[in-house]
Order: C-alpha cells, then sequence, then structure tokens
C-alpha cells in the first residue's frame, strides 16, 4: 500500500463471502490497491448505523499483491471506521459499497447499509460510491455491470466528487444494458411492510415485507423508471439533509 496506485476501500452490507462484493473485487482490482473490510455474515437495512454497546473486532482472511481482505464483527459503517483507524496506511483515494444484492433506488437509499459505506466514506471527505444490482439472487450475474462500474470508479478517481456528494449506482437485472442516466431518486413509498403470523406456540409474530409504491412511474427523470426500462441510474445523493427551503420560513414562526 505504500506506492502511488490509487488505494480503494471496499465493503458492503451482504457480508464477506456474498458474490457481489467478490466480484466488485475483480472488477476494480485493475484500477489501483484494494483493501477490503466487510461485515462477517449479513448486514442489510443497517443503513449508518454503528456499534457501541459491544467490541468490534476484525480478521485478515486473504493477502495477495495489491490485495487485503479482511472481516469485521460491525455494521457497514463500522467497517469503513476501522479500516480507516486500524489498518489503512494512508487515506483512501476511493470508498466503494457493493455490488448489493438487491436495488438501492427511491427510498431504499435511507436504509441501505450498502449506502450506509458511501455515506460514511462521504463523511469521511473521501469520493465514494455505491453499486447495487436488481436481483436478490444469492447467485445473481453481475458480469454486465463490470464496464460501467469500472468505468464510474475510474472516472471518480480521476475527477474526484464535490465535498459532501456521493453516487447511487443501481443497475437493471437483464444480460443487456442499454446505458447509463443521470436520475434523480424517484418519489414513492413502502407500504404493507409486515405480514403478521402466528407461532406455534400461540403467540403472534411480524415479518418485514412490503410493497413500494411509485408516486411517479411515468417520469423519466427518476432512478426507478431507469432501471424498469433497462438503464443503469446514477444518483447524485448528498449527505446534507437540510430543507434550505422552508429556512425563512421557519424563521418568520418568530419563536
Amino acid at each position: 500500500m505504500k506506492n502511488k496506485k490509487p488505494l480503494i476501500l471496499i465493503s458492503n452490507d451482504d457480508g464477506i463471502m456474498a458474490k457481489g462484493i467478490n466480484e466488485l473485487i475483480k472488477y476494480l482490482r485493475p484500477l489501483g490497491e484494494i483493501v477490503v473490510m466487510a461485515p462477517d455474515s449479513p448486514r442489510s437495512g443497517m443503513a449508518c448505523a454503528i456499534t457501541s454497546d459491544c467490541p468490534v473486532k476484525y480478521t485478515l482472511i486473504r493477502k495477495e499483491p495489491g490485495l487485503f481482505v479482511y472481516k469485521c464483527t460491525g455494521t457497514p459503517a463500522d467497517c469503513i471506521k476501522l479500516a480507516r483507524f486500524a489498518v489503512l496506511d494512508r487515506e483512501p483515494d476511493l470508498v466503494v459499497g457493493g455490488i448489493n444484492h438487491g436495488d438501492n433506488s427511491a427510498v431504499n437509499v435511507h436504509y441501505s447499509g450498502t449506502m450506509g459505506v458511501v455515506i460514511e466514506g462521504c463523511l469521511s471527505g473521501v469520493p465514494s460510491i455505491g453499486y447495487s444490482l436488481c436481483d436478490h439472487r444469492l447467485d445473481a450475474n453481475f458480469e454486465p455491470t463490470a464496464e460501467i462500474i469500472r468505468a464510474v470508479a475510474k472516472r471518480v478517481l480521476e475527477d474526484g466528487l464535490p465535498e459532501g456528494i456521493c453516487l447511487n449506482v443501481n443497475f437493471p437485472a437483464c444480460e443487456d444494458i442499454k446505458g447509463v442516466k443521470i436520475c434523480r431518486q424517484t418519489v414513492g413509498r413502502w407500504t404493507h411492510e409486515w405480514e403478521q403470523r402466528t407461532h406455534p406456540n400461540g403467540s403472534d409474530y411480524f415479518w418485514l415485507t412490503g410493497d413500494f409504491k411509485n408516486y411517479e412511474p411515468d417520469d423519466e427523470a427518476t432512478d426507478n423508471w431507469a432501471l424498469k426500462n433497462g438503464y443503469a441510474a446514477i444518483t447524485p445523493t448528498k449527505i446534507d439533509v437540510t430543507a434550505y427551503e422552508i429556512m425563512d420560513q421557519l424563521k418568520g414562526w418568530n419563536l
């Protein structure tokens, strides 16, 4: 890690054994030195959660020229924090999350552990990208995403990103991706989010499920439209969530 090649820090929320992260390593290795710090088991839906009530440990599980792979007992965000603190000998040039099994378009960005990786990198001032595929299968085919993944990462390594902005990149599950669209986040929400079931002992329990309601299915500017029509969707995402447009209104309350 002491040469001048770019240093790329990778993590995910599907766990170190997931096919997506191992394909991502393969796709990005030509671009620089790779350090992977990923959860030791799935941590989907963790968003930017951090571990504050128990110790976090990491273990080196693979070492090759230009590649170090670690597993971590913490959350996706923990992985980025811990790698920067305990493993890396310099700041990474790029933080990458993914490739997630399942899309992180629309409001999913707020729940995603993959995007938790990306937001943690962005909070640290490092250019950061999240990659997700609209396919939850363990053996999903990520190969059609490879060229775009490398192209986006290469461009960000060369040009950087504005402070406080990261990229959320989602891919349709198809063999022939039509191209890339720069999109905004779709307006929609999850409904029917819980399924009630009865345990054999007679008690009730609940299983997370849900249907996504897209409020603008025909708007070609959105990430959901791009994905449903065979395009990769790149959504620039900000970590500053201040609603500046109503600040003057709130000041008028004269509290």
